[in-house]
């Protein structure tokens, strides 16, 4: 089956979670999570849970878990945590938890966001995995690189992933 076929086949609706990592963000100005959340909106998804929660392995793990607990929740995008300071470790927190890594996702992130900001696109950890039969995102903080992984990467592809995962 052609990849066109695979996304005709595809559910139209997809229900979201959407968990921002920060220890600087409240839920007042959490504009990398607002943005993820109207853009999953705007595309007819649904919004099903949302968290933010600080740069904690425990408090990010406990709260990806419980997203992925809910059964109307088919897609996990995480923003922030995903740099180098000390404090990102959103990728240590959920990595474990991948049983298949998505490779290629990482891999485009970075191409696309060197097109925008250079060789400083090297130092983000964007990654993805599938935690169980769900995909899970990780993006970097700033609204603009959320926006752009999102946009281009994640809803043109989310319901594509799903579909071949939930094959039996």
């Amino acid at each position: 089956m052609s990849v066109e076929e695979h996304r005709k086949r595809a559910r139209a609706e997809l229900g979201f979670g959407v968990l921002t990592v920060s220890d600087s963000r409240t839920a007042r100005d959490d504009t990398s999570g607002d943005r993820l959340r109207g853009l999953a909106l705007a595309a007819g998804h649904r919004v099903e849970s949302s968290a933010l929660v600080a740069d904690d392995v425990a408090a990010i793990r406990a709260a990806l878990l419980a997203m992925l607990a809910a059964p109307a929740v088919d897609v996990v995008v995480a923003t922030g945590g995903t740099g180098f300071s000390p404090r990102d470790v959103t990728l240590e927190a959920v990595a474990p938890l991948f049983e298949r890594p998505i490779e290629g996702f990482g891999e485009l992130f970075r191409m696309l966001s060197y097109a925008e900001v250079g060789a400083a696109a090297m130092l983000s950890r964007a990654a993805a995995g599938l935690v169980g039969r769900r995909p899970v995102f990780l993006l970097p903080g700033s609204p603009r690189a959320a926006a752009l992984g999102m946009e281009k990467l994640i809803l043109p592809e989310a319901g594509h992933l799903l579909a071949l995962v939930r094959q039996t």
